[in-house]
């Protein structure tokens, strides 16, 4: 698909979601457990849908919130439920149906004190606090979001006492459960009226925020940033943090300005991304349209998403850096910068992240530690203190406190940002500068993701692959070093096949939703070179997907 003609243009009215449509279409809508997308699926960020398609309803909330409590019956996890919601408008309802199934559960449940919205990232942190030295009474999570997507959407996902998103496991466990309940008529769910749950002896009043933005400064060197007076732009993208920025400037003195305060279920604000919809990516030059026309207003300015849990960082000397860039400058910055961590501290990486990572990790003389696609995989690093930094290509970030323990174990979008703030203020460059000066040590990469049409079958044969599968030794005209069907970090199958080249990579992957696979590139020669590596990328793979080797690797 190309790029749509509306892409970073103010939205026209006709895209624009009739609210009280959606809202309506969320308690009266049924969705068919016969019907595959109109089950709960949850994929590595929670079940998302819209009600219009009966794939985010009513039935949907009380079934996985019913789940989660007996899940949390299963595991004897009876401490504090923290939960939070975004701006999306399918939010607030979702919230409502969650409350009346977990107070009729007697869940002590942590709502925010002000019924404001609430990152994901405050929920990690929240529930990291409360488990601190705790051995049982542990608390877990839900944040309701779905994240960046369009506003006809609503999200729906659960933490575990980690803080971090739940891995495959309990998740599975969760969605066969509501899916069974969806299937028995919600036979088994518990429910109280919405007022008897809001007024129960169970819920609690949370300060969120307050905990929050009190201890950024063990994360963020703010004080450094404040006697800077670097000039600072903010925009929340009508998301869960519009109320924490206003909040981390009056409290640390900086010199911020949000631009913009509006919180509009329909998003109407937005410039509208590369397809033609709305979206709150912070990552998207089409979307930040309007943040990178004010980049020669501010020193470095920057976006979250809607639950706050992405980061975009635009520079005052390049404008919007993509996440791989930003992601390679705060790491050689963090490395450099954080003398209490430990020497033997690793950077970690999703397979499909630049490597432009790989050659700064080199040069800083740490351990790399490349995983699968999704944040849970750094999990366990981050709450041990063994990674410093984890980091997605599709801008997902956190890293570890100043004093090298952990911060939060999900996707942070406030913290890199603020980062950014303490790089320009520190170093006197932004990270656009910063990032320029990378291409002058190692080369500009080139770096791309397409998609390619692939049947359930091919999909499920791209999964299982083996490295023996691919027959070629060469990839646009350079020796393969590795075939790779397993992440180097820790072994953990990738779902899908990498293929590396001293000048190259590319890695292809099976779509959880649609009848695709996305092939990640990336070439440190040229474009040309890059458009090579795509083409050979489609040929080896579909040589793979028809030949009798799978399995193993």
């Amino acid at each position: 698909m190309g790029i749509s003609p509306l892409a970073g243009k103010p939205a026209d009215q006709s895209l624009l979601i009739n609210v009280p449509r959606l809202v309506t279409a969320y308690y009266t809508g049924q969705p068919d457990p016969s019907v595959p997308a109109q089950r709960v699926v949850f994929g590595t960020s929670g079940h998302r849908g819209s009600a219009f398609d009966n794939a985010f309803n009513e039935t949907h909330i009380l079934a996985m919130t019913q789940a989660i409590c007996l899940y949390r019956k299963q595991q004897n996890i009876d401490g504090p439920l923290y939960i939070a919601i975004d701006t999306h408008a399918l939010s607030e309802p979702a919230f409502a149906s969650a409350l009346e199934v977990l107070a009729a559960n007697g869940v002590d449940v942590m709502i925010d004190a002000d019924n404001g919205y609430t990152p994901t990232p405050v929920v990690s942190h929240a529930i990291l606090n409360y488990n601190r030295g705790r051995q049982r009474g542990l608390a877990d999570g839900i944040v309701i979001t779905p994240s960046h997507n369009p506003p006809r959407y609503g999200g729906f996902k659960y933490d575990p006492p980690h803080g971090g998103p739940a891995d495959a496991k309990v998740t599975e466990w969760i969605e066969q459960k509501a899916n069974a309940f969806i299937a028995d008529d919600l036979r088994g769910v518990a429910r109280v009226p919405f007022e008897r749950a809001r007024n129960a002896s169970t819920v609690h009043s949370f300060q969120y925020l307050d905990s929050y933005v009190r201890d950024l400064p063990s994360v963020i060197d703010l004080e450094v940033i404040r006697e800077s007076k670097v000039r600072i732009g903010v925009d929340p993208l009508g998301g869960a943090s519009v109320a924490y920025w206003d909040a981390i400037g009056d409290r640390y003195g900086l010199n911020m300005e949000v631009v913009n305060h509006v919180i509009d279920p329909t998003f109407s604000f937005m410039t509208v991304d590369w397809d033609g919809q709305i979206r709150m990516d912070p990552s998207s030059v089409y979307a930040m349209a309007r943040m990178v026309g004010l980049k020669e207003q501010f020193d470095v300015a920057f976006a979250s998403d809607t639950d706050a849990d992405r980061h975009g960082i635009v520079s005052h000397s390049h404008g919007l850096l993509n996440p791989n860039q930003y992601l390679s400058v705060a790491i050689s910055y963090l490395f450099a910068n954080r003398p209490q961590w430990s020497p033997t501290v690793a950077v970690g990486k999703t397979v499909v992240s630049s490597s432009m990572i790989d050659r700064v990790v080199k040069r800083l003389g740490r351990r790399l530690f490349e995983v699968p696609v999704g944040f849970k995989w750094f999990v366990k690093g981050l709450i041990d203190g063994s990674l410093g930094f984890g980091g997605e290509e599709s801008s997902g970030a956190t890293f570890l406190r100043r004093d090298g323990t952990v911060w939060t174990t999900d996707k942070d979008g406030l913290v890199p940002n603020l980062l950014a703030a303490e790089i320009t203020a520190r170093t006197g460059k932004d990270p656009g500068e910063h990032y320029q000066e990378m291409t002058a040590d190692f080369g500009t990469p080139y770096y791309t993701r397409i998609d390619a049409p692939a049947t359930p079958e091919q999909k499920t044969r791209l999964k299982q692959l083996s490295p023996d599968g691919v027959a070629t030794a060469e990839l646009a005209g350079d020796p393969i070093t590795a075939k790779l069907t397993a992440a180097p970090g820790d072994g953990s199958p990738i779902g899908g096949l990498k293929v590396i080249t001293d000048n190259g990579w590319f890695a292809a992957r099976p779509s959880g939703t649609e009848n695709i696979y996305k092939i990640y590139a990336e070439s440190f020669k040229d474009q040309a070179h890059l458009d090579a590596i795509l083409i050979e990328a489609q040929e080896i793979v579909n040589a793979a997907l028809i030949s009798p080797t799978v399995g193993g690797g």
